[in-house]
């Protein structure tokens, strides 16, 4: 009758230990799910955060493309009506092209590139 009481004192416990083992995974497990979720939240906020950003860029774009198509219509339209003015067309994208080069090197020195 001893070995029979021993015996069951020790199911009870290795029950208890298996219990707490078990408890302790779960509690591990919990934090590690608490962690996904958290990290989830970050994920879906961030893209919200990036799709708002996103339409903004895609109305500045827009816009940009209409007034750039607007100014190349013009150009388009005062070459081809005035055959005459090539020289002045030439000196206008002479200018252009310095002026973006001036505003290319004056970033440069700014930024310290």
């Amino acid at each position: 009758m001893a070995d029979y009481r021993n015996n069951r004192n020790g199911l009870a416990r290795t029950d208890e230990m298996l219990d707490a083992e078990n408890q302790q995974r779960v509690e591990m497990l919990s934090s590690k799910v608490s962690r996904l979720n958290n990290i989830a939240l970050e994920i879906q906020t961030e893209t919200k955060n990036s799709n708002l950003y996103l339409d903004d860029m895609t109305g500045d774009f827009e816009s940009t493309q209409g007034l750039l198509g607007g100014t190349v219509n013009r150009l388009s339209h005062m070459v081809s009506a005035n055959k005459g003015n090539r020289k002045l067309m030439c000196y206008i994208v002479l200018a252009l092209v310095l002026f973006f080069f001036f505003f290319y090197y004056l970033i440069g020195r700014v930024t310290g590139g």
